[in-house]
C-alpha cells in the first residue's frame, strides 16, 4: 500500500496551479451572486446591459466571472442597476478603510 508521503514525492503539490483555481472558482462564485441579483431585480442580461449602457455581452462576461477585464464603473453601474451600491474599501492586515 502506497503511503501519503510517497504518493506526494511521486507528484508534489503546485501551489501556483492550486492558488489559479481557487482564484477562478471564487470569481465564478461572485458571478453567481450578481447573476441572483440581477434576476432578483427582474431583468434580463438585455435589460440591464440597456440599463447601464453596455452591449449584453459584456454583462454575460461579467456574469461568467470576467470580472478582471471589466471597467469599475460598469460594474457599479450594474450594482446600482439592480437596486445596490457599490463599496471600495482599502484592506491591509487587520486594518480596513472605507475608500468610496
Amino acid at each position: 500500500m502506497t503511503t501519503l508521503e510517497e504518493l506526494q514525492a511521486k507528484r508534489p503539490v503546485d501551489r501556483t496551479l492550486i492558488e489559479m483555481h481557487k482564484q477562478r472558482m471564487l470569481a465564478e462564485v461572485r458571478a453567481y451572486q450578481l447573476r441572483e441579483l440581477r434576476e432578483q431585480a427582474g431583468l434580463t442580461q438585455a435589460e440591464l446591459a440597456e440599463r447601464i449602457g453596455v452591449g449584453q455581452r459584456q454583462v454575460s462576461k461579467i456574469e461568467t466571472g470576467d470580472l478582471e477585464n471589466a471597467k469599475v464603473g460598469t460594474i457599479r453601474k450594474y450594482l446600482e442597476a439592480v437596486g445596490g451600491l457599490m463599496a471600495v474599501d482599502f484592506v491591509a492586515g487587520d486594518q480596513r478603510i472605507r475608500v468610496a
